[in-house]
């Protein structure tokens, strides 16, 4: 009895220093180094490659987000800042509807049918409003030449990233929004377009952030004395 008694303790011992150690191990040491390393190495993409404009975070490079107007009253679906390079639509984010202390948004596709016909109409109206915000006077946009991007939203809904069709098909109105020459913006969107990974991986794409960020700063320059 007294040799089942000290065994069972020894185990239990055992047991309990294993679980110290491994927590210890696995649970400080670590995550104390990856996050040391990532900082040392990486410190931009380890804190979310967050984007910084006159000191203050205005978004990451990885997560996309829309540039809206104001909400007028009464007005559900706030018109687009047409000023500003438009992302792809985001149908498929949802709000927290469970916990509502939280305003959370939820990341999703819509995950409907190519024959839907909630799809097909959503599809038909951005492309007739992608059309209307496009041209400028003497440009009509040719609806052939809405890429698909323009109005489909992604698998996650957050997607940062454009393709240079979309960003292209924009210029004209960003330029003559801005007061600004064609050419500069044209410019200013092939020196943001960023080719496939590897050279091989995904497709050519145009981080909407960045590009914003630096159509605000030719924005600043053309408006200083």
């Amino acid at each position: 009895m007294n040799t089942s008694a000290g065994s069972t303790a020894r185990l239990l011992g055992a047991g309990l220093r294993a679980l110290l150690v491994l927590t210890a191990l696995c649970g400080v040491l670590y995550p104390l180094a990856v996050t040391g390393v990532a900082q040392a190495v990486l410190p931009g993409k380890a804190n979310g490659s967050q984007v910084t404009v006159d000191g203050e975070v205005v978004g990451s490079r990885l997560i996309g987000q829309r540039y809206d107007l104001p909400a007028k009253e009464g007005q559900e679906t706030p018109e687009p800042d047409l000023t500003r390079f438009q992302p792809r639509p985001s149908n498929g984010l949802g709000t927290n509807s469970v916990n509502t202390q939280y305003a959370l948004i939820l990341s999703g596709a819509t995950n409907r049918a190519g024959d839907d016909e909630e799809l097909i109409r959503r599809v038909t109206d951005a492309k007739a409003a992608v059309v209307a915000d496009n041209s400028v006077p003497g440009h009509p946009v040719d609806p052939a030449d809405v890429p698909p991007d323009a109005v489909t939203s992604s698998g996650s809904g957050l997607d940062p990233d454009i393709s240079p069709a979309y960003a292209a098909l924009q210029v004209r109105r960003v330029a003559e929004r801005n007061g600004l020459p064609v050419q500069e913006v044209a410019e200013l969107v092939r020196d943001h377009t960023e080719g496939r990974i590897l050279g091989f991986v995904g497709e050519p794409r145009v981080n909407v952030l960045a590009l914003n960020t630096a159509l605000r700063e030719l924005v600043d320059e053309d408006a200083a004395p």
